[in-house]
């Protein structure tokens, strides 16, 4: 199942770009679920086929994966930029356009660091190691080139869409209740977020994180 797997990376890929183009919040967020879907399905696309890692640990890994990134978690992002009433990204500190080329530069690094770097584990697809180093990157890109509090928070999540997909290489040898104790972490980390955007956009009437640099003791 290489090739499936490695379809499902390109998609992660595509969609990991797309987030960096855009620059509507709606957009984004739609777009990280997405990403979380397919990541979702990774785990038992990979691994099921060759039974080296437990079906109940597959199944508990996807459903919890699918359940917290592709459904809790943008919807909590979608209930904060409506009520902040931010639509799109105004001004980012890098351009859109200039975005998106990095973006790709990134993926263009993340294929060579791909092939000079070895992994800790076993890769059973090719695009794996490459979509897990783009993703980390793309999403230290939005985290430094946006401004507003929900499009940081997708490039918090897409940093650990990158993690979770390097994770793939250790399925089995990490017990489940550890990996289920991660994504409950990245829940609440999440809806922290949510409380503190709910907040900014109620002091400011916008989420323009700039806005924090104003706050004085």
């Amino acid at each position: 199942m290489t090739g499936a797997a490695d379809a499902l990376l390109l998609l992660v890929l595509i969609t990991g770009l797309f987030i960096v183009w855009s620059g509507r919040l709606a957009a984004c967020v739609r777009a990280i679920a997405v990403q979380g879907a397919l990541l979702a399905a990774l785990p038992l696309v990979m691994w099921a086929p060759g039974g080296d890692v437990p079906v109940a640990h597959l199944v508990l890994m996807s459903v919890g994966a699918l359940a917290v990134k592709a459904g809790i978690i943008p919807a909590l992002l979608l209930r904060s930029a409506r009520e902040a009433g931010a639509r799109r990204e105004v001004e980012p500190y890098v351009s859109l356009h200039v975005s998106a080329l990095l973006g790709a530069g990134l993926v263009v690094l993340s294929l060579w660091l791909a092939r000079v770097l070895v992994p800790p584990g076993p890769v059973t697809a090719t695009l794996l190691l490459p979509a897990g180093f783009a993703t980390v990157l793309l999403g230290f890109l939005m985290l430094v080139a946006r401004k507003y509090a929900v499009t940081q928070v997708v490039g918090y999540l897409m940093l650990d869409n990158g993690v979770f997909i390097f994770g793939q290489t250790l399925a089995g040898s990490i017990p489940v209740v550890v990996e289920l104790g991660i994504l409950l972490d990245l829940l609440v980390a999440v809806f922290v977020m949510g409380i503190a955007i709910y907040h900014i956009g109620r002091e400011f009437d916008h989420i323009d994180t700039r806005a924090l640099n104003s706050l004085r003791d």
